[in-house]
C-alpha cells in the first residue's frame, strides 16, 4: 500500500490475519477445512481406542493360567470380560471352546482376532484418503485461481497491474498451501496410528500363542 508523506510516496506493508487469508483462498477452503476436521478426529479418536486396546494387565494371563489349571472356567471368563480388551476377548472365546478339539479352539481365536484387528483398523483408510486428497484439492484449487487470474488480466486489455497478477497468484496459492498442510497431518497420523496397531497386534499373538500352549501343557 502506497501513501504520501510530504509530497513523497511512502510504501507501507499491509498487514494480513490468518483468517482473512484463509478466506483469500475461495471456495476450495471449505473442502480442505472439512478434510483436515475429519483427520483430526479420526486421529484422536483412533488414538484413544488404540491406546486403551494395548493396556493389558501383565497378571492377566497369569491368573487365566491359575484359574485353567484350577478348573475355574467361569472365574476364568469373568477375569476376559472384565477387561475390555481385544486380547482378553479373544482368550474369552478361547476359553468358550475349552474340550474341543485344539485346532477348533485356535481357529476360533483367530477369527476373533481378524475383527479385533478390524475395528482398530477403523477410519484408517479414510485418513490414508485425506492424506492423498487433501493436496490434490489444493492443487486444482491453485490452477482454477490461476485461471481466474490471467482471465482478469486478459480482460484488463492494455491496463495490466502487475499487483493484479501478484494477487490472483498468492491467493490461488493458499489452498496448495492448505491441502499440503491437511495432507501431511494426515500422512504422519495414519503413520502413527498403523505403527501403534501393530503393536497391539504382536501383544494379541503372543497372548493368544500363550494361551494356546497352556492348553497343551500336561495336566
Amino acid at each position: 500500500m502506497q501513501t504520501t508523506v510530504g509530497g513523497d510516496p511512502v510504501i507501507t506493508q499491509e498487514k494480513i490475519s490468518l483468517l482473512s487469508l484463509l478466506l483469500k483462498g475461495g471456495y476450495f477452503m471449505i473442502p480442505i477445512g472439512a478434510l483436515l476436521a475429519v483427520a483430526i478426529y479420526i486421529t484422536i479418536e483412533r488414538f484413544l481406542t488404540i491406546t486403551k486396546a494395548g493396556r493389558v494387565d501383565k497378571d492377566f494371563m497369569r491368573n487365566i493360567k491359575d484359574y485353567v489349571v484350577n478348573g475355574k472356567i467361569a472365574a476364568a471368563r469373568d477375569l476376559c470380560q472384565k477387561n475390555d480388551t481385544p486380547a482378553a476377548r479373544m482368550i474369552d472365546k478361547g476359553i468358550s471352546r475349552i474340550g474341543k478339539p485344539l485346532d477348533n479352539i485356535q481357529v476360533s481365536i483367530e477369527n476373533v482376532g481378524k475383527l479385533e484387528v478390524f475395528r482398530l483398523e477403523k477410519g484408517l483408510a479414510t485418513l490414508a484418503t485425506i492424506s492423498g486428497a487433501g493436496p490434490m484439492i489444493g492443487f486444482l484449487g491453485t490452477v482454477t485461481g490461476m485461471i481466474n487470474a490471467f482471465f482478469e488480466m486478459a480482460n484488463a486489455g492494455q491496463n495490466i497491474d502487475v499487483s493484479l497478477l501478484a494477487g490472483g497468484i498468492y491467493e490461488a496459492l493458499i489452498t496448495t498451501v492448505g491441502g499440503l498442510i491437511v495432507g501431511i497431518v494426515a500422512f504422519i497420523a495414519y503413520n502413527q496410528l498403523v505403527s501403534m496397531v501393530d503393536k497391539v497386534v504382536n501383544k494379541m499373538e503372543a497372548t493368544s500363542i500363550e494361551f494356546i500352549d497352556l492348553l497343551q501343557e500336561p495336566v
